[in-house]
């Protein structure tokens, strides 16, 4: 049942609210930790796993992506809207907005939106998501570094939708922001893969005494 008297502007107030649930946030204050002090400084699962672990990375990373995930794939459903795929690229774009300037921070901190792209995707368009995923992790698992397989997965994706979902769709346009919107995010970290200064995800092994290097 959907609830035609609800504003659809309401959904997108709705969405960013969701968004803006400082998952990454939280997870570093039960374990005593500011992460917006710490590492990156940055509020996103990476910064959580490289702090405190995987266990506490690999939840904060399930949450960002449902924060995207939810407002597409359920508010269009509960709100009576005409163009309902606008309107569910405009609730993805909000949750993003909250996700990087979340109002329970008072908009200090926030995350590059990644993850909470992939979920607003994996709402839109399903098989481009998984697909773009997949070059996240290649990207990961090849280089190390997790903005590498970021900015890859972003600049598939453009390629990934036209392949599922057709390039004459609002989807498709939407693909190409997400891919500019992951680049300026990230750009401190491509300056410093250039300096070779960007922390990899996986420290490397201390050096066994008495080896050849």
């Amino acid at each position: 049942m959907k609830f035609e008297l609800l504003d659809p502007w309401v959904g997108l107030v709705l969405a960013y609210l969701v968004g803006s649930f400082p998952s990454a946030y939280l997870a570093g204050r039960i374990k005593g930790v500011d992460l917006r002090t710490v590492g990156s400084g940055n509020l996103g699962a990476t910064n959580v796993m490289r702090t405190l672990g995987w266990r506490w990375g690999l939840p904060v990373y399930i949450i960002d992506v449902a924060k995207g995930f939810i407002p597409v794939a359920l508010l269009p459903w509960l709100i009576e809207t005409q163009h309902s795929e606008l309107w569910a690229i405009a609730y993805g774009g909000a949750a993003l907005a909250g996700h990087a300037k979340p109002i329970f921070l008072l908009f200090r901190g926030g995350g590059k939106g990644v993850a909470t792209a992939s979920g607003v995707f994996l709402a839109l368009a399903p098989w481009a998501a998984l697909l773009s995923t997949m070059v996240f992790v290649i990207g990961v698992r090849v280089t190390n570094y997790v903005s590498v397989g970021s900015i890859l997965a972003a600049s598939v994706l453009p390629a990934a939708v036209a392949v599922t979902t057709g390039v004459r769709t609002p989807v498709f346009a939407a693909s190409f922001a997400v891919t500019a919107l992951v680049w300026w995010t990230h750009r401190a970290n491509i300056a410093r893969l250039r300096r070779g200064e960007e922390p990899g995800l996986r420290k490397p092994k201390p050096a066994v005494p008495g080896s050849v290097a």
